[in-house]
Formats: structure tokens, C-alpha cells, sequence
């Protein structure tokens, strides 16, 4: 027990760190799976971003705990022991620590977002035959109302949804889903006449009738005016 002990006190700032990470971590995840569920075509698809947010939900949690019992031991346990004392003359003190303990490029990155991100320029996650999109081909111009051509046909298929989401977001409007298997066909209309102009991303997800849902087939479009 005191080796466990003296492990925490010593790595306290390396530990309260990792903890810091995993609650960003975690925040995303919670937010990404309330959009799942506010773009959910199917009961299916509801209960899977239900899972998802109860397992965000359940990770903040934890890291909670560990980050007060991480606190109490050093800021409380730790000056009434004095063995356990001189390990922590050296170790942070999250009441003293300055916001600038991390680093400047760190707290810029999170700033930044996702608005910054790189733009997508080819198509990615894309299997042919299984989890695929023909038409249009990344990089194209589109205007007005287009077919989707493609493909999604895995083992055990649940459902398939295609999505699109401006360039460098992460946030996916969800414009048809359907539990018909398609190989090498039409997947179905994307009225664009309403849309900005503009660079966007479009994905097809394919999940099987476990729940899972396979890596996205994404490619870049832009949207013209008509």
C-alpha cells in the first residue's frame, strides 16, 4: 500500500494530466453521441448513441473519482503522514498550480477546435463493393438534386445512412437511411439546392445488425450554385 502510495505522490503532475486528457476526451465523446442521437433515422441507431453517451458518461465519472482521490492525497493525506511527506516537497500542488503549467501549444491546439482542421482532399475509409461511393467522386461539383451511387453490402448488414458535414466540422446532418442492401447502385437522392455553396464532406455508415458501425466511406464535394 505505501508503494502504491508513493507511486501516486510522485507522479501526481504526470497523473493529473493524463486525467485532464481523458476528461477532454471524454466531453467530446458525451457530444458527439447527444448529436448521434439527435440525428438517429432508426431505434437501432438511438440505442447505439444511448450506449455511447452512458459510456461517456460513466468514463467522466470514473476519472472524477480518480482525480479527487488524486487531490485529497496530496493536498490532505500527504502533509499528515510524515514518511510519505518528503516524496511530496517536489510534487505539484493543484491548489498552487498557475494555468500556464501546461504548455502554450497545447491549450492552443484545444482552442482551435475542430474549425481548423485539415480538409479533407480524397476520399477515405472507402471499401469497394462493401462501403463505397461511385458518384459523385471526390472533388466534384454538384448543384441541385443528384443520385448517390455506391455500394453497401457488408456481412450481417443492419442499415446504411449517408451524411454530410461542412469541411473541417464534425458535425453530420443526416440526409436518408435505409436497411435495403445495395451493391454497386443507386443509395438514393441529396436535394443540394437548399445548401450554402461551398467544400463539404459526404460519408455513407454502414452498421451491421449488431449494432457496430464500420469506419465511413468519406469523400469531398463542393457545392455550386445553380
Amino acid at each position: 500500500m505505501a508503494d502504491v502510495l508513493r507511486f501516486s505522490i510522485r507522479l501526481a503532475p504526470l497523473i493529473l494530466l493524463i486525467l485532464f486528457l481523458g476528461s477532454l476526451f471524454g466531453i467530446r465523446r458525451l457530444t458527439q453521441a447527444i448529436r448521434e442521437m439527435r440525428g438517429a433515422a432508426f431505434g437501432l441507431e438511438r440505442e447505439i448513441a444511448n450506449r455511447h453517451k452512458n459510456q461517456a458518461i460513466s468514463a467522466l465519472v470514473l476519472i472524477g473519482l480518480l482525480v479527487f482521490t488524486e487531490f485529497f492525497l496530496v493536498v490532505f493525506l500527504v502533509p499528515n503522514i510524515p514518511a510519505l511527506s518528503q516524496l511530496a516537497t517536489t510534487t505539484m500542488n493543484p491548489l498552487l498550480t498557475p494555468t500556464s503549467t501546461f504548455p502554450l501549444q497545447f491549450l492552443e491546439t484545444i482552442g482551435a477546435g475542430t474549425a481548423d482542421a485539415t480538409p479533407i482532399v480524397q476520399a477515405t475509409g472507402c471499401i469497394p463493393g462493401q462501403i463505397d461511393i461511385t458518384s459523385p467522386k471526390a472533388g466534384d461539383e454538384i448543384q441541385g438534386s443528384i443520385v448517390l451511387k455506391g455500394s453497401a453490402n457488408i456481412p450481417n448488414f443492419g442499415f446504411f445512412k449517408y451524411e454530410f458535414a461542412t469541411i473541417g466540422s464534425d458535425t453530420w446532418a443526416t440526409i436518408l437511411a435505409n436497411r435495403k442492401v445495395v451493391q454497386d447502385g443507386d443509395l438514393g437522392n441529396w436535394d443540394t439546392s437548399a445548401i450554402t455553396t461551398g467544400d463539404y464532406q459526404l460519408r455513407l455508415v454502414v452498421t451491421d445488425n449488431q449494432g457496430n458501425e464500420l469506419p465511413p466511406c468519406t469523400i469531398p464535394v463542393r457545392i455550386k450554385a445553380q
